[in-house]
């Protein structure tokens, strides 16, 4: 066997001091595997660090013990032996019940709660509802507090209810409730739940059904044999104990003799009193018979060739007799008839037989002498002596028979028996414990199983909200989809119109300016960068008064502004400018609110046109001629002496 861990003892230790949960009778194998799946989870490797985390964290405690304790257990478990258990074992129960007599089931290690709900259902079967009501009482007990808060709201699910193959049964004994099965509150009145810890905790007496399945196959053997003590304690004389399929009770039939070995059903053993006196029995008085010739001679000769070693003494304590056994074992012949018996070593060795010898002599019974051992020529023997008075009724005490049993052989042949039964009591405890490990596995990995359908019905539900939101998420693709494909119509719409402003923009012979509210630059058509020689991506975002251009833009700021107030309508203005080029001109501009979505002005749009085709001074004329003093337009004006316009003599 492994030696026990001595950082794991420490943690139970440290359970049990803290909480009051004692785990040191837990069997190691199945103990370790709960705790290291806890470690496993929160990543601890050592049981010394997962110490120290319990030490910190409190609420670590209620999750290590729903580890420990596997809740496994279910309506009706094994269907087979609850039936055996109605039909055959509960009826003979009952009838040796007084009527109206209470009726007192404990049920041991309840978990959630099914089996004390199956038991109320089979009494209440048996007994009648009202008849339930009145005499049975249920004590469900468990350590697992969570569990019992779920078992005493008798609550269950389609799923755990499985069990109850009778349909007749979910109809009598349970309502629905928001699509869960309540089991009826007047019969639930008599199934007590509370908690109840088998290792340390009293247990509940006078209880005439103790059902406590697959509990005891957590413990090990000596915490088993504790249990199954107070067991015994707690059962009435006539009382039953049902047991879980993996529990035999092979080894414990001083306190349980099975009545259906194969469904673990077993009677309790009543403890039998132990009696102190002796019983006595008179000899009839018969009347004396002629004795047979020769027949004292017969006696003597039987005697003397008895199979057992014999000595008689008399009354007085001399040797009146020994056979040939006695010569023959201890060295007591025909020359030490007439001695005291104390002067012979057979007095006190093997044994002190003088004090055996006045105790039958004064108490006038046998006087038996066990387990006296001897050594002769080597050879160890086991002797029983016994001692025996021999008394009449007329003359009283005549003496005493002292003779020597040789039980050796039936000695060794009850300590090989008793070896014998060891071995077969330990192969039957190794063959229940592994039994109880095969079920403790069993039960773990149902335990296991259940989690991971409950993982399977999670993700199964996260699966069917992704496929949900997968179909909003292609039902709103669809949309932007559809949106998008309107966005483009609207765009190839947007391109073209604004190709078609562009192209509007270029075909015009005047320059063209279109200016925000804050007077930035917003469209710089193809003109207005032949005039000015400015490009478009140069112009756009600035402000138009900041532009470094051969257009005196300070006489067009109030030109500009006044545009800008609401209500204005179109404004002209004619300056002397200087083209790309380098050479005077005379601009017209005509300025016009850009109207918002409310009417406001939301801009100003300026128009650029040179003026007329002045003659040049080498005598040409075209667009770039102006009047020799920079102030007449392109018509050939000139500006008065108050600036307004005056017809020249320039020609076209």
């Amino acid at each position: 066997m492994s030696q026990p861990n001595a950082a794991f003892e420490e943690l139970l230790v440290y359970l049990r001091d803290a909480r009051g949960f004692d785990l040191t009778g837990y069997k190691r194998s199945s103990l370790t595997r709960r705790v290291e799946r806890r470690m496993a989870q929160l990543g601890i490797a050592e049981y010394g660090d997962y110490l120290d985390y319990l030490q910190v964290h409190a609420e670590e405690f209620t999750a290590l013990f729903n580890t420990i304790l596997i809740n496994v257990t279910g309506f009706f478990r094994d269907p087979d032996a609850w039936a055996a258990l109605q039909t055959e074992i509960l009826p003979a129960l009952l009838a040796a019940k007084a009527s109206g007599e209470p009726i007192r089931v404990w049920s041991a290690g309840c978990a959630s709660g099914e089996e004390a709900y199956t038991l109320a259902i089979v009494l209440a079967e048996m007994l009648g509802a009202d008849e339930f009501r009145r005499r049975v009482k249920i004590y469900a007990t468990d350590v697992d507090e969570e569990s019992l808060a779920q078992a005493r709201h008798g609550t269950y699910s389609s799923r755990e209810i499985r069990g109850i193959a009778q349909e007749e049964y979910l109809e009598k004994y349970f309502e629905q409730a928001g699509g869960r099965f309540v089991f009826r509150k007047d019969l639930r009145r008599a199934v007590i739940f509370g908690r109840n810890d088998l290792v340390q905790d009293a247990p509940i007496s006078r209880i005439d059904l103790l059902v406590c399945r697959n509990s005891l196959m957590y413990f090990n053997a000596e915490t088993q044999a504790r249990i199954l003590s107070r067991f015994h304690f707690a059962l009435a004389d006539a009382g039953v104990l049902f047991l879980g399929k993996a529990e035999m009770l092979l080894s414990h039939s001083m306190l349980f003799l099975p009545i259906d070995l194969k469904r673990r059903i077993f009677r309790k053993v009543p403890r039998q009193p132990v009696g102190n006196g002796t019983a006595f029995a008179e000899v009839p008085f018969s009347a004396p018979r002629a004795e047979l010739p020769g027949v004292e001679l017969l006696r003597h000769e039987t005697l003397m060739t008895g199979p057992l070693a014999q000595v008689v003494l008399t009354a007085d304590g001399r040797v009146a007799l020994a056979n040939h056994q006695a010569e023959h074992l201890f060295g007591v012949s025909a020359r030490d008839v007439g001695r005291p018996f104390r002067d012979l070593d057979l007095s006190y060795r093997p044994v002190e037989l003088r004090q055996y010898i006045e105790q039958a002599q004064l108490e006038r019974r046998t006087v038996r002498v066990p387990d006296v051992s001897y050594l002769r020529g080597g050879e160890h023997l086991d002797i029983e002596v016994h001692i025996t008075p021999l008394a009449t009724g007329e003359k009283g005490l005549l003496g005493v028979s002292v003779v020597f049993h040789d039980v050796t052989q039936a000695r060794r042949l009850q300590d090989e028996l008793e070896q014998t039964n060891r071995q077969l009591e330990t192969a039957y405890e190794e063959l229940q414990s592994t039994n109880e490990e095969l079920e403790t596995t069993n039960e773990e990995l149902q335990s296991t199983v259940e989690e991971l359908e409950t993982t399977n019905e999670e993700l199964q539900s996260t699966n069917e909200e992704l496929e949900t939101m997968n179909e909003e998420l292609q039902s709103t693709n669809d949309e932007l989809q559809t949106i998008n494909d309107e966005l483009q119509d609207r765009t190839t719409e947007l391109d073209q119109a604004n190709g078609f402003l562009e192209t509007i923009l270029s075909s015009l012979r005047a320059g063209v300016v279109v200016l925000g509210p804050e007077l930035r630059v917003q469209v710089w058509n193809r003109q207005a960068e032949e005039l000015w020689g400015l490009r478009t991506d140069e112009a756009v975002g600035e402000h138009f008064l900041n532009l470094d251009i051969g257009l005196p833009l300070d006489r067009l700021r109030p030109l500009v502004r006044q545009t800008l107030v609401a209500d204005a309508g179109l404004n002209e203005l004619g300056v002397a400018a200087v083209n790309r080029r380098g050479r005077p001109i005379l601009v017209r501009v005509l300025a016009s609110p850009l109207r918002g979505a409310d009417g406001g002005a939301a801009g100003v749009i300026l128009m650029m046109e040179q003026e007329g085709m002045a003659d040049r001074a080498d005598g040409s004329t075209g667009p770039d001629a102006v009047h020799p003093d920079g102030l007449a337009d392109g018509n050939g004006r000139e500006p008065a002496a108050d600036g307004s316009r005056v017809d020249g003599a320039a020609t076209r």
